[in-house]
């Protein structure tokens, strides 16, 4: 499908909220088009921004009548979340799109910079953004996280709390790539980098072997470059068959800056962000500056605050165990063990990956000093009885770290705020769900002291 975007005037989005769809929104806005939405929760991060920039939004709970539009685009949890809503759309005979089908269209006339993987894609993606931001490049940015160099609603505005959008004025659209349902194919990139493949979305990729075929879709469709980690040989099999360019990025690990963001991982996201600088012409000196003063964004590994009495506190998006021992591994090298003490409360993020990945999860928490388990965050899916927080935390005793489940946030909000938080305690609250809303509970950061 080539939608005439010209004739495109009204867009409704159902489920706005999105950290993904919520960007593309922006994007419509800025192009002129009328932008409304539904969402099924209310408050967060993503409706009060979306909210000031002018957007309405109505919540499923006081939802009367599908509005007139000439695009409707949904994200996927709503075909489980609200079936009849999109059902509804189709029958106006108007274009009823995914997110992802939606975003390949406003991105045609673009040249694609994507950034695809099953990790690192975020923190990578805003790289690439802040390196060809401050090279004068003023490129169009999407991303599945707020940006604090992403001012909203301008391209060159700067605003504490970020976006996930940025409004740029060139040819390069950069964008966060995701590989769930084989999305990134809706994309033919310019350039694509890939930053790993490991086996995730089982709910949807049959095997590792599938999911290495979508990848290679994706590199087929790439028209000039292909950036990829010559150390993951899933990978570097795929590439062989490219009759583009292609770099190794490993190979520009001795260039990275000292980074201003812990861990090993964000070093290797920075070696592919200075290979995309150097496809693009950039001098290694502006991009080298631009890492180096790279601050991260919204829930990577963000540090929250610290209290009046020294707790200090993250906010972590880590939800598949190899990002969960990044995580730890980059909380060490700032923590040591004798030092501070580190407690994680998890939400695992939908019953398939906690199932199909549970014996990786059990073993993925030894650098914290104590792991709390909320229940799983289910956003697609009907509820698995065969799985639950429960036996995770028994799995994860098993292996002799110090693991705890709670059957609600009420009873884990109860049990935080009975411990004796002091400045040698790390708390971190990790996984795509709804955890963070437990420090914004039991902490005030804003006044930095600790509520209970």
């Amino acid at each position: 499908m080539n939608l005439d975007l010209s004739k495109i005037k009204k867009v409704f989005f159902i489920g706005i909220g999105g950290i993904g769809i919520s960007a593309l929104a922006r994007m419509a806005l800025s192009q002129g088009v009328m932008v409304s939405g539904l969402n099924d929760e209310e408050g967060g991060k993503t409706l009060e921004t979306l909210e000031q920039d002018g957007i309405k939004v109505v919540l499923k709970k006081d939802f009367k009548k599908l509005p007139d539009a000439d695009l409707y685009v949904y994200s996927d949890a709503w075909d489980f979340r609200g079936p009849e809503i999109i059902n509804e759309a189709k029958k106006t005979g108007k274009p009823v799109l995914t997110y992802f089908e939606a975003l390949g269209q406003f991105a045609r006339g673009y040249k694609v910079i994507a950034i695809a993987g099953t990790h690192g894609k975020t923190t990578t993606t805003a790289m690439v953004a802040n390196i060809l931001i401050d090279a004068g490049f003023d490129p169009t940015c999407i991303i599945g996280s707020f940006v604090p160099t992403f001012g909203r609603g301008s391209a060159t505005s700067r605003d504490k709390n970020g976006s996930n959008f940025r409004s740029g004025s060139s040819k390069y659209l950069v964008v966060e790539a995701d590989e769930y349902n084989r999305h990134f194919l809706n994309f033919h990139p310019f350039i694509t980098v890939i930053t790993n493949i490991e086996p995730d979305h089982l709910d949807y990729y049959k095997d590792i072997a599938d999911i290495r075929t979508a990848f290679g879709e994706l590199i087929s469709q790439t028209s000039d470059t292909v950036i990829y980690n010559g150390g993951d040989s899933d990978i570097s099999v795929l590439v062989h068959g490219y009759n583009g360019k292609t770099v190794d990025y490993s190979k520009y690990l001795d260039k990275v800056p000292r980074l201003s963001v812990p861990g090993e991982h964000n070093k290797i996201n920075a070696a592919a962000a200075l290979v995309v600088a150097d496809a693009l012409g950039v001098a290694l000196d502006v991009a080298q500056k631009s890492l180096a003063g790279f601050s991260g964004t919204w829930r990577r590994l963000e540090k929250k605050g610290e209290t009046e009495e020294g707790t200090i506190v993250y906010d972590d998006y880590a939800h598949h165990p190899t990002e969960i021992k990044a995580s730890l591994q980059a909380l060490r090298e700032l923590y040591p063990k004798n030092k501070k003490n580190i407690t994680i409360l998890f939400q695992p993020h939908l019953y398939s990956r906690t199932k199909a990945l549970f014996d990786d999860f059990a073993k993925s928490f030894s650098q914290a000093d104590r792991i709390l388990l909320l229940p799983i965050y289910f956003a697609r899916e009907i509820k698995d009885e065969n799985i639950s927080s429960e036996k995770l935390a028994e799995a994860i005793t098993e292996q002799g770290d110090n693991a705890q489940a709670f059957s609600s946030f009420e009873l884990a909000e109860t049990f935080l705020k009975s411990l004796d938080w002091g400045s040698k305690d790390v708390f971190v609250t990790m996984g795509a769900g709804e955890a963070y809303k437990v420090a914004d509970k039991m902490f005030d950061l804003t006044n930095n002291k600790n509520i209970v």
